[in-house]
């Protein structure tokens, strides 16, 4: 059996947030981890969605072409996701020469077989830009639920897929105006047809997730009409038909292949340009769409019959889809910037507490409410008083007592609480229950503080040496089935845990063997495996979300030494894309500062500019090369400018 996991293509046009990540990335990424450690055979597959309107709108509002834009954000995506460890066997682009071809042979067999056919069409024309308005250039009152900015395809209050016309009181995104009705021809992909065919073979997923069959049964009831699966853009994938100038085909038939062109990505960097169809072509894999709601109508109806039309492709075997995520109380708006951004939380937290937040909380039945009190919760009654508590009393005991442990025997009661944790977990992990399965694991370091309590090694330790080392033995054993067990969810806390403990990496079923059960550990540097977060500093989080100002004193302000520095000298750090080593003139001295603006600027355009420099920061490394202050400079999305100088001034000039 063979596991092909996808998660859904994000577009490449802003940076992850929560939302994002509670949706499908982390639970796909958690379950994908367990089933690696099962040593069985799974792949995830993702990459960014690089075509659409609002890649379009972007380049337009940043003056870039559409090519700087998912540049741009596809490494900032890639980069995010690694930082907080999700995992990705591939992670493609659907720019990409592979994927356009892919996508266009799928397109010229579904249109040989006669599922897709040109029909004439009104569509929204605006005069003032002078171009066919595709859905995401219209913006309009939903017909639904009301909401006055609901896009053309999809309110994004209330989750449904619109049409343009069915807008009320439309008007351009572009310049505001009101467009006007013009015949135009599109190509349209017959879904109708397919409709007895995914009811029937819906009706047969009994296991799936109550909330994706209702959303199903839904749109079967109102009855599936055939969709337009082109758009007049000069970006994207071309339809490949000479009559058909002009037209690229809409982004939501062509980024699910995405998820085939980048698994032939994959399969091309192995090495074995054929490895793809192992998984795409074979009835011996499970393919599994780790999704958000809002994605339910393109992956469950629209996708499948797509596949079924062109006739080869298994189908998906499930398509575990969450609820929304809320923050703070209110629906996560990234127009608003009312979202916690990855990067953002990444500078100032380490991945594994949001991991174990989000995991303990997510959305999986119902929409659910993130706050930043809670995070701190989680990660400082949870992770620290219990997890951490756990293993650094522990480890912190044989250091200062037994110097080191031998080998030993297992208790019956530690062993069996082992083996009835890993097997609870297991099957809730395995009917995606990613949030049960986090609380049942957790019941290990509980159950071990409990334990190491009731042994009370420190009064043993004095009278019975021998029975205080089989309490820590056993202590130990119980760490080390938390390594493993809870890897999943926590990669970065287990890594620094193996580190102490001298350990090679296990999997899940190594724990079952009885060598697990007698050998011991050698204890290395012992670390905290989680710091506590003040309040003070979720106040600060509380009032960046808000976009509340931190006030400062102006003695605070003095403290910053702030001097124009110009730059005699520019070069690329080695091994890095974005880092440039600067040799900066200070008036007095000369200093090396590296600097994160390699994606933007060219060494030799930096020479000779006057800049803002943080002079009194402290000395630090970055890829291993010294730097010893920081450039200004300012950020909105893609765009990074430095600030500079408007006027020929001398270096070393304070910055009042």
């Amino acid at each position: 059996m063979r596991i092909l996991v996808t998660t859904a293509l994000p577009y490449a046009n802003g940076d992850i947030h929560l939302g994002h990540l509670a949706g499908c990335y982390l639970p796909a990424d958690i379950y994908c981890r367990y089933q690696r450690s099962k040593g069985r055979d799974v792949i995830h597959i993702g990459g960014t969605d690089e075509h659409g309107v609002p890649i379009t709108l972007l380049a337009e509002r940043e003056k870039k072409s559409p090519q700087e834009i998912v540049d741009f954000y596809h490494k900032r995506i890639k980069d995010s996701f690694e930082k907080f460890g999700i995992l990705f066997d591939n992670f493609s682009r659907t720019s990409l020469p592979l994927h356009h071809k892919t996508s266009q042979d799928f397109f010229l067999k579904i249109y040989e077989k006669g599922y897709i056919y040109p029909k004439k069409v009104r569509q929204f024309f605006c005069p003032n830009c002078q171009f066919f308005l595709a859905d995401r250039y219209l913006e309009g009152t939903c017909p639904h639920c009301q909401n006055p900015k609901a896009r053309g395809d999809q309110c994004e209050e209330c989750g449904r897929w619109l049409e343009p016309f069915m807008l009320l009181e439309p008007k351009c995104k572009t310049c505001g105006g009101l467009p006007e009705e013009r015949e135009t021809e599109h190509y349209f992909f017959a879904l109708s047809r397919f409709q007895k065919q995914l009811a029937d073979w819906i009706k047969e997923k009994r296991h799936w997730k109550e909330n994706v069959k209702r959303f199903c049964e839904g749109w079967f009831r109102q009855g599936l009409e055939d969709r337009a699966i082109t758009r007049d853009l000069p970006w994207g994938v071309k339809v490949p038909l000479p009559e058909a100038k002009g037209k690229v085909l809409y982004v939501w038939f062509d980024a699910p292949i995405g998820y085939i062109s980048s698994t032939m990505e994959w399969a091309e960097k192995m090495g074995k340009k054929d490895l793809w169809k192992e998984y795409w072509l074979s009835s011996e894999t499970r393919l599994i769409h780790f999704i958000g709601k809002d994605n339910i109508v393109f992956h469950a109806i629209v996708w499948p019959a797509m596949l079924m039309a062109y006739g080869d492709f298994i189908l998906p075997a499930e398509i575990p889809a969450n609820e929304f995520l809320n923050l703070e109380g209110r629906k996560i708006s990234t127009s608003e910037n009312w979202a916690i951004w990855l990067p953002d939380y990444l500078k100032e937290f380490p991945p594994d507490p949001l991991r174990y937040a989000l995991a303990n909380n997510l959305p999986e039945n119902r929409d659910i409410d993130f706050t930043y009190k809670e995070f701190q919760a989680k990660n400082n009654n949870e992770l620290a008083d219990i997890y951490g508590n756990f293993v650094n009393r522990v480890l912190l005991f044989i250091k200062k007592n037994l110097g080191e442990i031998k080998e030993g025997k297992v208790e019956d009661e530690v062993r069996a609480k082992i083996e009835e944790v890993k097997k609870e977990a297991e099957d809730l992990i395995e009917r995606f229950r990613i949030r049960d399965g986090l609380k049942v694991l957790m019941a290990l370091p509980s159950f071990g503080n409990r334990y190491f309590d009731y042994q009370e090694p420190w009064r043993t330790v004095k009278s019975d040496r021998k029975r205080c080392e089989k309490t820590i033995f056993n202590c130990l054993k119980l760490i080390e089935a938390c390594e493993v067990l809870l890897r999943p969810y926590l990669p970065f806390t287990s890594e620094k845990m193996r580190r102490m403990l001298s350990l090679k990496e296990r999997n899940w079923d190594e724990l079952e063997d009885n060598s697990f059960f007698t050998t011991s550990p050698q204890l290395g540097e012992i670390e905290i495996l989680f710091n506590k977060i003040p309040d003070e500093k979720i106040e600060i989080e509380l009032k960046k979300l808000k976009g509340e100002t931190m006030e400062i004193t102006i003695e605070d302000f003095k403290k910053i030494d702030l001097r124009v520095g110009r730059i005699i000298n520019a070069e690329r750090v080695p091994g890095s894309d974005k880092l440039l080593k600067l040799e900066v003139n200070l008036g007095s001295e000369l200093r090396q500062i590296v600097a994160g603006i390699g994606s933007v600027y060219e060494p030799e355009e930096l020479i000779g500019k006057n800049v803002c420099v943080v002079a009194n920061l402290k000395k630090a490394k970055l890829r291993g090369v010294e730097s010893y202050g920081m450039i200004l400079a300012a950020e909105d999305g893609a765009v990074i400018s430095l600030l500079v100088t408007d006027k020929e001034i001398r270096p070393g000039s304070p910055v009042l």
